[in-house]
């Protein structure tokens, strides 16, 4: 045995002398050097004196820009207080080591910041020490982050002449700004048309609710009748444009803009909305058949006859009525995002809007040919009537859990939410599959290739939702299922492992808070139905360089789509510091309620909301409170 141990002690000797020198190679491996310069030599106390910090890099090495995620981001501090850090624009390209498009650079870049010396600072000389962290990539590897400490001596002399206002040079840019502080988009000639073009879209994808879609034969009927020319068809489509922009117009007037967010989650829209997809959908799955009256379209057709363009126009007037119930969702957040802008967007919205809905019927009215090369029903036309009776039963439950959530009744949680969602869904699947017997699906009936694709995509999608039911986040399906409840979830909660604390609807206990401890307010305007705010939550803020910068703010949510007495109060805060009703909607206060920053839409860039949350007040200067150098 000792033969053996004497035998593996060279070998185990050589791999440990192998290992130390690989480290103490890597270790020395230092391709960046940091100084610290000033042109200024002598200033006087609370002098506003600009500070230099410039790398040099060598040659194939790069480091990262200051907005770059942590850890391998520029970190400039003094003490444990972070720098107000202007930096030179980064190039920016996907790094292949990475795997991630990044802003970096090379050779030698000068980073400036404005630094405030005390007012009492004693006069002789001062030492200025600040810690600069950074990591160093080069195309094939990364070193670990690394903190080094630099040093500028000046001279504190009260008789020193002032300083001009520091001004950063030209292309710099300052890290502590919001990228889009405005809380209103700017009206661009793209932003219109984009804005057209949303609305035209959301108007054809209102034909397939079950308030619209099955008119469009029974409409179009009467157009092949007689007198089914274009320009009765055009007639129509005008019913529908015209009373869509006379509601659009008239629900603004008459409950504001903040009535017309309240729709998408009032109870009692969502609760009819609701009732609507439950009895289309239990009537595709075979229970019952919904027919209009003969009565109904008896007087339409007489109406029609006597009436000429008159009839015609009252057909596309009382279409609108009848189907407002299902499209009143797409109208509130149409109108939602339309209102707060001033001159013809409302109206040019509406009616795009309005364009999309009345398309199909004036195509198929303008060309009936078409309606003769639609496929013959069969087999496949009842399972289309049943998955998608599976399908309108899951929508239904979304505006079950919108009534849910305003009301804080907590009865559809997430976990059963979720469940209920795998059930119907995977029913879906086994019925194509042919495993569970409804209409449309033969015994002994071939298997098709497609009906079996699709079987599978609905089976796979069911089983995806079930780590959400375990409190998993599961990406963008995340905006359409109710948040969940337990404390921490998703990064947030009540406790600091958890994550950042938030304030529900206490928004002068904020203030007040924020004041006690010297920090600034985030305010995020909030609603319990938002889409968007429940993505923000489930995506963003659980971010780590995210959950870091919401930690050094006093955070508040104000909900402003309830009926509650916070809820008013909400909107009124909202409209008069904002001017708009739109959710969300994020702003940083001081203190005093001075807006030192706005983000009004749904951040995808997170890179551009971090820029908003170091958003500082105009002025505020880092203060040389405590100079003192430490230890790495």
């Amino acid at each position: 045995m000792k033969e053996v141990a004497s035998s593996q002690r060279p070998a185990a000797s050589i791999a440990a002398l192998l290992l130390l020198t690989g480290s103490v190679c890597f270790a020395a491996l230092d391709p960046v050097s940091w100084t610290l310069t000033s042109d200024v030599l002598k200033a006087a106390p609370g002098a506003v004196v600009p500070l230099r910090f410039t790398a040099k890099i060598e040659d194939g090495w790069h480091i990262y820009s200051v907005t770059t995620p942590a850890p391998r981001n520029v970190k400039i501090t003094f003490g444990d207080a972070a720098a107000h850090v202007f930096q030179p624009k980064p190039q920016q390209k996907f790094d292949d080591v990475l795997a991630e498009q990044v802003e970096f650079y090379e050779q030698d870049p000068v980073f400036w910041v404005p630094l405030e010396l005390k007012k009492d600072a004693a006069a002789g000389p001062l030492e200025i020490a600040a810690q600069v962290r950074y990591a160093a990539c080069d195309a094939k590897r990364c070193l670990p982050a690394k903190t080094k400490q630099v040093a500028f001596t000046l001279t504190v002399d009260s008789s020193a002449p002032a300083l001009a206002a520091f001004a950063a040079p030209a292309g710099y840019i300052d890290t502590a700004a919001p990228s889009k502080p405005a809380s209103t988009p700017a009206k661009t000639s793209d932003g219109m048309a984009m804005f057209l073009l949303t609305a035209f879209g959301l108007g054809l994808a209102s034909i397939f609710t079950p308030c619209v879609f099955p008119m469009i034969p029974i409409t179009v009927s009467f157009f092949l009748n007689d007198r089914g020319g274009i320009r009765q068809a055009i007639v129509f489509s005008l019913g529908i444009v015209v009373l869509f922009c006379a509601l659009g117009l008239g629900v603004t007037a008459a409950v504001g803009p903040f009535g017309v967010v309240q729709l998408a989650s009032n109870p009692w829209v969502n609760g009819f909305i609701a009732l609507v997809f439950a009895a289309f959908a239990v009537s595709l799955l075979g229970a019952f058949e919904i027919t209009l009256p003969s009565s109904v379209l008896t007087k339409l057709d007489a109406a029609s006859r006597r009436g000429g363009y008159l009839g015609t126009l009252l057909m596309g007037l009382t279409f609108s009525l009848t189907s407002f119930a299902c499209v009143g969702p797409f109208v509130g957040s149409l109108l939602a995002a339309s209102v707060q802008l001033k001159g013809w967007q409302p109206v040019l919205g509406m009616a795009s809007f309005a364009t999309g809905l009345a398309f199909p019927f004036f195509f198929l009215a303008a060309f009936p040919g078409y309606l003769k090369k639609l496929p013959r029903s069969g087999g496949w036309l009842a399972r289309v009537k049943t998955v998608m009776g599976f399908a309108l039963l899951a929508i239904m439950l979304k505006y079950a859990a919108n009534i849910d959530q305003v009301l804080q009744l907590n009865w559809l949680t997430r976990e059963r939410f979720l469940a209920a969602w795998f059930v119907l869904f995977a029913m879906a699947g086994l019925y194509l599959l042919g495993l569970l017997k409804l209409e449309g699906v033969e015994p002994g009936e071939t298997l098709g290739i497609p009906r079996l694709l699709i079987a599978s995509a609905f089976l796979i999608f069911a089983f995806s939702l079930l780590p959400g039911m375990f409190g998993a986040p599961l990406g963008e399906l995340d905006a359409y299922v109710p948040a969940p409840t337990r404390a921490g979830a998703f990064g947030g909660g009540t406790t600091a492992d958890a994550g950042p604390v938030w304030m529900k609807n206490q928004y002068r206990e904020a203030l007040e808070l924020a004041k006690q401890e010297n920090k600034l307010v985030l305010v995020s305007f909030t609603g319990y139905a938002c889409t968007n705010c429940h993505w923000m939550k489930a995506n963003m803020y659980p971010r780590p360089e995210i959950s870091a910068a919401l930690k050094d703010l006093v955070l508040v949510e104000l909900y402003t789509d309830g009926e509650d007495p916070a809820s008013k109060a909400n909107q009124k805060v909202e409209e008069q510091k904002f001017d708009t009703p739109a959710i969300p909607l994020y702003a940083i206060l001081d203190p005093d309620e001075k807006i030192v920053a706005s983000y009004d839409h749904r951040a995808t860039d997170p890179a551009e909301f971090l820029g908003f949350l170091k958003a500082r007040p105009e002025g505020q200067l880092q203060s040389a409170i405590d100079l003192t150098p430490r230890p790495n």
